[in-house]
């Protein structure tokens, strides 16, 4: 047997290194793309909650207004709606953002609660506070009216839905 039939079957050093450097380099691609997906999912284009929005208008002068929201996972009150939280939460001129119910309930005068869903219209994002009397997404400083959802300042392209939202006793409630 020669020297040379037995190189030929032997791989190389060289051939180890590439084999070696294609998995790492692999394995890297992968791990990227593992970490950039959630990323790329914040910045997505629409609700994936499966329900839509519907507009309407408020009527009277009771507390509240009108519309639908994404199902929320807040507890049931006794009214038929789910609480999304105390009445104190919620501060004259201001708001407070129910992350999980995915709804912002503002007060733009005493007595008078408006929701809007907590969702941004320009990416997707949610909405993160309410500051200054406007409902702020900080994702791309879009800004909103505390009175009626419109867009105050860009990029967002339309206003933030209307959701039902009533009083009952102490607490604010998400109606149907």
């Amino acid at each position: 047997m020669s020297d040379d039939t037995t190189a030929s079957t032997t791989p190389s050093a060289a051939d180890g290194l590439r084999d070696r450097r294609t998995v790492l380099r692999c394995a890297a691609m992968v791990a990227l793309a593992g970490a950039g997906a959630p990323i790329l999912a914040a910045c997505g284009g629409s609700d994936t909650s499966g329900s839509g929005s519907t507009g309407g208008t408020s009527t009277g002068t009771s507390p509240s207004a009108t519309g639908s929201a994404p199902s929320a996972s807040a507890s049931s009150g006794g009214g038929g709606g789910t609480v999304l939280g105390p009445v104190s939460d919620v501060p004259v001129g201001g708001g407070k953002v129910f992350t999980d119910a995915k709804v912002v309930v503002t007060q733009p005068t005493a007595g008078t609660y408006k929701g809007f869903s907590a969702v941004c219209t320009h990416q997707g994002n949610p909405i993160g506070s309410v500051e200054g009397g406007q409902i702020v997404c900080p994702f791309h400083n879009s800004h909103f009216s505390i009175t009626d959802g419109s867009v105050v300042s860009g990029p967002a392209p339309s206003p933030l839905p209307a959701v039902k939202v009533k009083v009952e006793g102490s607490n604010i409630v998400e109606s149907a």
